[in-house]
């Protein structure tokens, strides 16, 4: 039998988070039930999730100020958003802010099981083609692992990975120093700038194998891979 997948669930409605939890449990996914934001965002840190379910509005932090953290360290995770809210204005907001798919209260397990099942699919297809040659390097960035020809790989974290990413996906041009910063630090004051230079060095020496491969520091504007 295969792994089952990780859905964190952030509900605070204990009946319908019981419901929803034991109905998924049946289709063999692993349920890990959050009563709060700030919960789900502490067991979303330590148990690595796959997919997030997530009501909009909880006690403590939203779904949507919770998504938007989340967002900040990472752009891959599906969320789908669980609410009461029909406004269109929310829909859109949900969708702004990183959401892959809305729900609207009350829904019926079957769709929601549905959805969850179209998202992991699609994330399963972006997965398989994201795997990078750069020189004789060969990243692949969703086991976040770094090789050099066929020595052993090397495991990256998280935001290694993710920089790393950002910079393939720039290869030849300026990544700007404040978008990056924003988007894997949160915010792009000094201290976050030096944390971020610090993690490029780390990459710098990762990479030194193959001359052909260089991280410049463009000043004022940010870094740029050449390959």
């Amino acid at each position: 039998m295969n792994k089952p997948t990780t859905i964190l669930l952030a509900e605070d409605e204990p009946a319908l988070g019981q419901i929803i939890k034991e109905s998924l449990e049946t289709r063999n996914f692993d349920v890990l039930l959050c009563k709060d934001g700030e919960q789900a965002f502490e067991i979303y840190q330590s148990k690595n999730p796959e997919l997030l379910v997530l009501d909009v509005m909880m006690p403590k932090k939203d779904g949507f100020t919770l998504a938007k953290e989340i967002r900040g360290i990472d752009d891959q995770i599906p969320i789908i958003f669980l609410t009461a809210k029909s406004q269109t204005q929310d829909v859109v907001e949900g969708f702004s802010i990183g959401g892959n798919d809305y729900l609207k209260k009350p829904f019926s397990i079957e769709e929601l099981i549905v959805r969850i099942n179209n998202l992991l699919h699609r994330t399963s297809i972006q997965k398989t083609s994201e795997m990078f040659n750069i020189g004789q390097y060969t990243f692949d960035f969703p086991k976040q692992v770094l090789k050099y020809k066929e020595e052993q790989p090397l495991q990256l974290t998280h935001r290694e990975a993710h920089l790393l990413f950002h910079l393939i996906k720039n290869k030849n041009a300026v990544l700007d120093r404040s978008l990056i910063l924003n988007k894997l630090w949160g915010n792009d004051d000094f201290f976050n700038a030096r944390s971020m230079d610090v993690f490029i060095t780390k990459l710098r020496k990762k990479l030194n194998k193959d001359d052909s491969i260089q991280i410049l520091n463009v000043r004022g504007f940010g870094y740029k891979l050449i390959c």
